[in-house]
């Protein structure tokens, strides 16, 4: 399986912090942003993968990560160039580099401490399909996409952001995709903000009955608004001094 990281955007919410540099490079705690899912691919066991980010930026990753060395990886880079595309149009640059394998996708925004490594695994094996993973979110999951699951981690349902939730489980920026894909994204059409949405994506396993759920334990989105960046900074102090991130 390949890696995937989604580094782009143009976080209009974080400024002036993101005026004169990408938000994945914002300090998190003792790191830039973006080490945190660099590191979670290291230990899900994965060996390449493929940045993708803006035009304005992909030289500040460049310079900072190089070839991927530090982190036990192979590390490439594409240039999203419409930096409001959406999140699928981002994960459809990496075709090419996916060459028909499984991909694990990662927001370079979100932080997790959860190890995906068992979980590849078992994906690896599978004929066909993907999975997203969620977090309970009692309160706040509406502002989210919200899965809904069968008995069985099976995904019934997702709806982004509904005002009447069907279950308490926020969709976080964690997927795993077979190689279909790829011709999925080709199908899609833009939602009316013009993106090519993941949640529209993630729908077309579901109707395929081949989207699996899993949950983990604690997960938040850095890169929404200071408030958030804030409470991750926070959260991610607590985490490392008490040993559950490295």
């Amino acid at each position: 399986m390949k890696g995937v990281i989604l580094a782009g955007g143009l976080a209009t919410r974080l400024r002036p912090l993101t005026a004169v540099t990408n938000k994945h490079l914002l300090p998190v705690y003792n790191k830039p942003m973006i080490y945190y899912p660099l590191e979670a691919m290291e230990r899900a066991g994965i060996k390449e993968v493929l940045l993708t980010s803006s035009p304005d930026h992909a030289g500040h990753f460049a310079n900072l990560l190089k070839d991927g060395e530090e982190f036990g990886l192979k590390l490439y880079y594409a240039v999203q160039k419409n930096p409001k595309g959406g999140i699928s149009d981002a994960i459809a640059l990496a075709e090419e580099f996916a060459k028909n394998e499984k991909i694990l996708v990662l927001l370079g925004d979100n932080i997790f401490g959860y190890n995906l490594k068992d979980a590849v695994e078992k994906f690896e094996k599978k004929d066909k399909g993907a999975m997203v993973f969620g977090v309970k979110m009692p309160t706040e999951s509406k502002q989210y996409g919200v899965i809904e699951v069968d008995s069985e981690g099976k995904v019934i349902s997702i709806e982004e952001k509904p005002e009447h939730p069907k279950s308490n489980i926020a969709q976080t920026g964690i997927y795993m995709y077979d190689h279909k894909v790829f011709e999925f994204i080709k199908n899609l059409t833009p939602s009316a903000r013009e993106e090519l949405e993941v949640t529209d994506l993630n729908n077309i396993y579901v109707k395929d009955g081949s989207l699996q759920c899993k949950i983990i334990d604690w997960w938040i989105d850095a890169g929404t608004s200071h408030d958030e960046l804030l409470r991750a900074n926070n959260l991610v102090a607590e985490k490392v001094k008490l040993g559950e991130l490295t």
